[in-house]
């Protein structure tokens, strides 16, 4: 092998290199530089490995390492500590962190800024951060961020001052004051100075933005071995031999793994175990996402040649792609009898009725019959997908990054036929995942190689790998029926929706049960007949996003109300303000909405100057659930334990993704005892992640506040008697459950039923310039209680750019079940420069249930963002869309598919 001589971090380093390395593979492998992370190499379009090269920023994985021969290079690591100092301040006082995988590399972006002097120059960092993707955040924080380090470094080096660039969290500048009914839930306790309602910061946020918080990728064990995976080229194929002679010639491998060598289950999936950890030969792939080998070899560079070397014989079948096709008699069967479990082409179905909507519509003044169409998008979290596995006594340890470690857990017990016990889970950090990381990727795989091989194993996909494989958005077709009488109020609502799952089940049921259940918005609907499908598909699979199937029923619905505005004569404001939902109305399913709902009414009233006062605007409400509700059991688990020093170490069982649900449960503790956060530690424990379960959007944060709570009253009550120091050893738990809700359609549910344990409420104005281009969002949000302002606007602020984008360009297309391209730069990601500003209004209206009365911040964010940016666009050009993503979308309706009216007429 050839050697490489470079300056690293100011020592001269000479490093050997496999030919066909690049550069980052050998900063990661070969010099251990974790602060450089892989997010998308060799493509160089996300920017998580910048690095410093004679002085100016490159990205490492377009480096190759010949090309770096006798350079000077500065990784994260090599930063002047006073510099890493004020930028590390500076991001999580600004809220600038959320997952943190991007951030190291923006953070040597901002060093080669604030060396140059331009770090304090808002345009001139907006366009340097072109080279970046941030999938959380919406950018403005990062901005703020390099902006106040910059001026910090230009001044006295110190980061001044408590308050953030961003105050508008109550909407003081709108006029509004911050509202205190949510003082009975707190028990009218005053808040402590790092408790509810304050924003102390980011727990961890420091050791993020410096990357010095491993993920998975980052690990290394004693004697480990490296896993690269195969995947199908076809997404219907039927596999005839699997050729591994090359593959395990290949220098460092030691075994190639497959079908065959899984002895016990070979099925993944939470709800529906139709996933094969590998294809066996005579199966029939069902997308292009199936995995059918795995090599494993000394180091990863060597594993992932080896991996291309795997020959394998295909019969290639024509794939299935039109979910309407797969309904109708006599279509190919997705899961046919040569797969792993053959079924139907209809994954699930949600059907419920309320009222007669045939005798509404009959009666309506006004009548909307249209329908629209979603795209699928991919959630292009910036960490691809990983696991680290070792053997453990008769069982395995296995890293992950899941957001479910309970069935991570189940599910390798399962493929390895062990105990439950002999199975354990250490959850890593999660760099990123909106929704898509709830299912087993590569720790299945990555177990059974560990424990057959008894040597720790890691697998880590590449970014092409990962965006085949992980899922997506749902592509959603939404036909509505919309009826109201003279004055616009309505009457009745018939939906019609199939998802299109694409090859396996995941969580497609849940989405498009999701989607039914707020297929009426966030409107009363007196008449309501709704039918909702997941139908499988040889496309890609399809699942869990931010907003879980709402966003697009709500698309639609928000656009039928801006048709019916038209027809009354009224705007978008007024139409909305006659049929928002108030106390005692029945939501879609039939829920009787509480007191908590009159948040969604100040949300409306939030933005009412501004949308009444702008030229091109655009405005639509947004209605989300909270928890999983729908029959099922939520929870939260929380275990406080006093330890010598003295200090608190807190237990969660939820996964901390980005959300800040580690910051929200310590100031819990904080508010309920008054002690310092500064002698508080929080962490991930199995056993509470056992009973807690799985984690996404706000259901964790909710849920482990009003454990925390509990927990942290009877520690106060003992810390009234008794001094911290004399209560070391003691343990304080807390919990909540709610296992009041029904599942829509079931004969529980006729009478005054509860689906949902709670729901936020948002309504966002967005607003174009004259020429037509986005200028501002101002997104108005009911949580019920900000438990962390801060955070909550960080949440807020990254959903609706999240929103923008799937509005507008975003959008995985593929042809025949093939993408079109694996490059995250073809995803159509709006970035930093495009970025407008957003507006952050806090409404806190509390709820009954949720910690401190709080609702929920991490899917609302993007639900009510497609209808606004739809309104806008039609207030400048007069023509309406149906389709995302509007920028290739035309003016007419998407017609309805003669295979639909087939359907339609049978089910109706």
């Amino acid at each position: 092998m050839p050697n490489l001589n470079f300056t690293l971090n100011g020592k001269r380093t000479t490093c050997a290199y496999e030919p066909g390395m690049h550069f980052l593979e050998v900063l990661r492998e070969e010099c251990g530089i974790v602060t450089a992370k892989n997010g998308c190499a060799p493509e160089g379009t996300c920017g998580c490995c910048t690095i410093i090269v004679d002085g100016r920023p490159a990205m490492a994985c377009l480096r190759k390492p010949e090309q770096m021969e006798g350079r000077d290079v500065v990784t994260l690591e090599g930063i002047p500590e006073d510099m890493r100092r004020v930028l590390s301040e500076s991001f999580v006082l600004e809220g600038g962190v959320q997952c943190g995988f991007c951030i190291p590399g923006i953070v040597v972006r901002a060093t080669s800024l604030m060396q140059q002097g331009t770090a304090d120059n808002r345009e001139a960092v907006a366009k340097a951060l072109d080279a970046h993707v941030c999938r959380c955040t919406g950018y403005e924080r990062i901005l703020d961020a390099v902006q106040t380090a910059g001026e910090a470094w230009k001044g006295d080096k110190k980061v001044h001052g408590e308050q953030p660039r961003r105050h508008c969290y109550f909407g003081e500048e709108f006029g509004m004051t911050r509202k205190a009914e949510y003082a009975a839930a707190s028990n009218g306790k005053p808040d402590s100075r790092d408790g509810i309602g304050k924003s102390p910061l980011r727990y961890g946020g420091l050791n993020q933005t410096l990357g010095e918080r491993p993920f998975v990728e980052d690990m290394k064990a004693p004697g480990m071995l490296h896993g690269a995976m195969v995947l199908s080229e076809h997404p219907r194929t039927r596999v005839l031999a699997i050729d591994t002679e090359k593959a395990l010639a290949m220098p460092g491998v030691v075994r190639v793994f497959t079908a065959a060598d899984v002895f016990a289950q070979r099925g993944a999936g939470i709800t529906v175990p139709d996933l094969p950890i590998f294809v066996a030969v005579g199966e029939t792939t069902c997308c292009v996402g199936d995995f059918l080998a795995m090599v494993v070899a000394d180091t990863q560079f060597h594993a992932r040649q080896a991996a291309a070397q795997v020959i394998v014989d295909y019969e290639v079948l024509t794939p299935l792609t039109d979910p309407f096709e797969a309904l109708m008699p006599g279509a190919i069967q997705v899961h046919g009898p040569d797969t792993l479990r053959p079924a139907p082409n209809l994954v699930g179905a949600t059907t419920y009725s309320r009222g007669d909507v045939d005798a509404a519509l009959a009666s309506a003044t006004h009548v909307i019959d249209r329908v629209w169409q979603t795209q699928a998008i991919d959630p292009a979290f910036l960490e691809p997908e990983a696991c680290l596995a070792l053997p453990q006594g008769k069982g395995v340890k296995v890293h992950t990054q899941s957001q479910g470690s309970i069935h991570d857990q189940d599910q390798i017990a399962k493929i390895l036929n062990l105990p439950i016990e002999d199975v354990e889970i250490a959850l890593a950090a999660s760099g990123g995942a909106f929704g898509a990381k709830e299912e087993l990727s590569v720790q299945g795989q990555t177990a059974l190689a560990a424990f057959l091989l008894q040597r720790p194993v890691k697998t880590v996909l590449t970014r092409k790998q990962s965006t085949q494989h992980h899922v997506k958005r749902h592509p959603v077709n939404i036909h509505l029926t919309v009826g109201a009488d003279d004055d616009g109020h309505l009457l009745a609502v018939r939906a019609r929706i199939v998802g299109d799952a694409g090859g396996y089940a995941g969580t497609s049921g849940k989405c498009m049960l999701r989607a039914a259940c707020h297929a009426c918005g966030a409107y009363r609907v007196p008449n309501v007949d709704v039918e909702s499908k997941a139908v499988y598909t040889n496309n890609p699979t399809s699942g869990a996003m931010r907003g879980f199937g709402s966003n697009q029923a709500q698309f639609a619905m928000e656009g039928a109300m801006d048709l019916l505005a038209e027809k009354v004569g009224i705007d978008g404001y007024e139409i909305r303000l006659r049929n928002i939902l108030n106390p005692g109305d029945a939501f879609a399913t039939g829920q009787i909405m509480r007191d908590s709902v009159l948040g969604l009414r100040r949300t409306l009233e939030a933005v009412k100057d501004t949308y009444k006062n702008a030229k091109f605007v655009g405005l639509a409400c947004g209605i989300k659930s909270t928890g999983i509700g729908n029959g099922t059991v939520d929870s939260g688990h929380i275990l406080i334990r006093v330890l010598e020093g003295p200090r608190v170490e807190i237990l969660n069982g939820y996964t901390e993704m980005g959300q800040g649900i580690y910051t929200a449960t310590r100031q819990a503790v904080c508010q309920e005892t008054d002690l310092s956060a500064e002698i508080m530690s929080v962490r991930w424990d199995k056993e509470l992640g056992r009973k807690c379960g799985e984690t996404w959007a706000s259901r964790g944060t909710t849920l482990s506040c009003a454990a925390a709570q509990k927990a942290g009253q009877k520690f106060a009550a003992d810390l009234n008697e008794h001094t911290l120091e004399e209560l070391v050893g003691r343990e304080y738990g807390g919990e909540i459950v709610c296992d009041f809700t029904t599942r829509p359609g079931t004969p529980e549910s006729f009478t005054n039923p509860t689906t949902h344990l709670t729901f936020s409420y948002a309504t966002q104005v967005v607003i174009l310039d004259d020429q037509g281009k986005l200028e501002r969002v101002v997104a108005a949000h009911d949580v019920g209680r900000a438990l962390n302002p801060r955070s909550c606007a960080e949440q807020m602020e990254g959903g609706v750019h999240m929103g923008l984008g799937y509005a507008l360009s975003e959008k995985f297309s593929y042809t025949d079940g093939r993408p079109d391209s694996l490059l995250m730069r073809d995803f159509g990601i709006v970035r930093a420069k495009d970025t407008p500003r957003i507006d952050v209004i806090l409404i806190e209206v509390p709820d009954e249930i949720g910690g401190y009365g709080s609702k929920g911040v991490g899917e609302i964010g993007c639900v009510a963002t497609t209808g606004a940016v739809a309104a806008a666009l039609h207030s400048y050009d007069g023509i309406r869309r149906f389709k995302l993503p509007m920028q290739d979308s035309a003016a007419a309706s998407p017609s309805v598919p003669k295979s639909r009216k087939k359907i339609l007429v049978a089910a109706d």
